[in-house]
């Protein structure tokens, strides 16, 4: 089963439409393609780019869980591989605009579900999370196999609108129906 969710303030930045938000495999960013290309592999109990290099170590490594490994593993800026505009304010800190977060959300998703694809096409596939979130600072995607009792975010994806640094946030699951009982 595949399920894709997100907070109201994704919704509102993605449109009325989540599948007019959709970004074509051959139109996503050049680096994205390339990440895809490369493809996703399963190596033990942990998923990740087949381009990874080993840098971060064997799993879990400094982390709790191997969830929390995987999203380290697996976490890039968008905002660095997705063609945007990425000012500063006059403290340096980078701003990136509305239309350029959804933009970031459009490709994340995108990207997202082409990871699912490459997953399912594992000799043993299994359940996968994509998150996807942007902020006026920056954008991220990161994925990991969906363990029970492990997650990477909290289940109410709206308490991340909220507060000092309102993030966009978008998750998408490829597995069971039950996957959506944990966070």
């Amino acid at each position: 089963m595949l399920t894709v969710r997100m907070n109201d303030v994704a919704a509102r930045a993605l449109g009325p439409s989540v599948a007019g938000a959709m970004i074509p495999p051959g139109e996503l960013a050049p680096m994205l393609r390339e990440i895809l290309r490369e493809g996703v592999v399963r190596r033990g109990d942990v998923l990740l780019f087949a381009g990874y290099s080993g840098w971060a170590g064997e799993p879990p490594g400094r982390f709790p869980d191997l969830t929390g490994w995987e999203c380290f593993v697996s976490s890039f800026h968008l905002e660095d591989v997705v063609p945007v505009e990425v000012g500063s304010t006059a403290d340096e800190e980078p701003v990136i605009s509305e239309e350029d977060q959804a933009l970031l959300l459009r490709h994340g998703l995108s990207f997202g579900l082409e990871v699912v694809r490459l997953v399912n096409e594992l000799d043993e596939p299994v359940p996968v999370r994509c998150i996807i979130g942007t902020n006026t600072t920056n954008g991220t995607f990161r994925f990991h196999r969906a363990r029970p009792g492990e997650a990477w975010h909290t289940a109410d994806l709206d308490a991340y609108s909220h507060g000092w640094s309102v993030q966009k946030l978008i998750v998408v699951d490829s597995g069971p129906a039950s996957l959506g009982d944990t966070p």
